[in-house]
């Protein structure tokens, strides 16, 4: 009778079957959880083919707004002209950079070996080189290095998808904002509309943002550190300038081989060094970019910080790279279909 009631009370499942039945759904969990991840993973290299392609419709939108002429020719010129760009400043400083790097690669073991020796010369500094050559410091090292540059089909097929969906972004957008929309029911289709032409208006202005700011904190580089004199100061000056891309994490990343090369010719100079990048990092973050992004939507510094943290731990080095874009995409949601409404409820 006790066991008819048990059964009773389990749905007249036995407990083998309980645990098959629990263990089937933690499996479904974890397997929708994985999914969902790879699909987000995805969903970054869309987003950052949208910003190829809204990088190539402004620079082709400019060119038509001088010439006057047809928008086909407009984006031909456009993406063309930007290929050759790139193509021939590398093709200028290309080989003195890959010296310079090729240099810098050869000179930061040393750079390092001194570091440890100025740093063991004093107690916090001993510790400090204690807690790096700790067994657990490779193992933990190679776990952050696999998860930071992890990929969804590896770094050039990345690229490649990258490169490929920015083209197609570009040719025909509106095609792909239709479909968008026409997933929405018909009753939200005018605030979806609404919400994408406002996303593709704010990066825009956002990436010519941060291009602006990237070539600033170059040549203010640059200028400094050929005043100091320090060696390979092209090499160094590009890695700060393109890292300066990443808020908050970039410049930290950039500092750490300039402040390396500094060392080389003695600890003043590698504080010199150190105090040119924040001084270079003050400016960028304190005027460029409030000046260039003043339209923008107001992002606290904080979340910028939180959602680069999360998204670098969870998908790694295209997480914090795309960080920043797509928290103004979620903000410009939220505005548009949260915030507003909550607005007009209490006129």
């Amino acid at each position: 009778m006790l066991h008819k009631d048990n059964a009773d009370n389990n749905n007249g499942y036995t407990f083998p079957q309980r645990v098959w039945i629990t263990g089937s759904i933690l499996a479904l969990i974890v397997l929708i959880l994985s999914l969902l991840k790879t699909a987000f993973n995805v969903f970054l290299l869309i987003l950052a083919g949208v910003l190829i392609a809204v990088f190539f419709r402004a620079v082709s939108s400019l060119i038509e707004k001088k010439t006057k002429w047809n928008v086909g020719l407009c984006l031909t010129i456009s993406v063309i002209g930007t290929v050759l760009i790139i193509t021939s400043t590398f093709w200028l400083v290309g080989a003195e950079v890959q010296s310079q790097l090729s240099q810098l690669s050869e000179t930061l073991p040393g750079s390092i070996q001194s570091a440890k020796e100025k740093l063991s010369q004093h107690p916090i500094g001993k510790k400090i080189i204690q807690t790096l050559s700790s067994p657990q410091m490779p193992e933990k090292a190679k776990g952050f290095a696999a998860t930071f540059f992890k990929t969804t089909f590896g770094i050039l097929g990345d690229i490649y998808v990258i490169l490929f969906l920015g083209i197609f972004f570009t040719v025909s957008p509106q095609q792909y904002k239709k479909g968008i929309v026409q997933l929405v029911p018909k009753s939200g289709r005018r605030k979806t509309n609404i919400i994408l032409n406002n996303i593709v208006n704010l990066l825009k202005k956002w990436l010519k943002g941060k291009l602006f700011a990237m070539l600033v904190v170059f040549i203010l580089t640059a200028v400094g550190l050929i005043i100091m004199g320090i060696p390979m100061w092209l090499a160094l000056a590009l890695i700060a300038g393109i890292l300066s891309f990443i808020p908050n994490f970039g410049p930290l990343i950039a500092l750490i081989p300039a402040v390396l090369v500094g060392l080389m010719q003695g600890p003043v100079t590698a504080g010199l060094v150190a105090g040119l990048y924040i001084l270079v990092q003050v400016i960028e973050s304190n005027f460029i970019t409030p000046f260039v992004e003043n339209k923008l939507i107001n992002i606290p510094p904080a979340l910028i910080i939180i959602s680069q943290l999360v998204m670098g731990i969870l998908i790694g080095g295209w997480g914090l790279l795309l960080a920043s874009s797509l928290m103004i995409i979620v903000m410009v949601i939220v505005q548009e279909t949260y915030i507003k409404s909550i607005n007009r409820e209490k006129i």
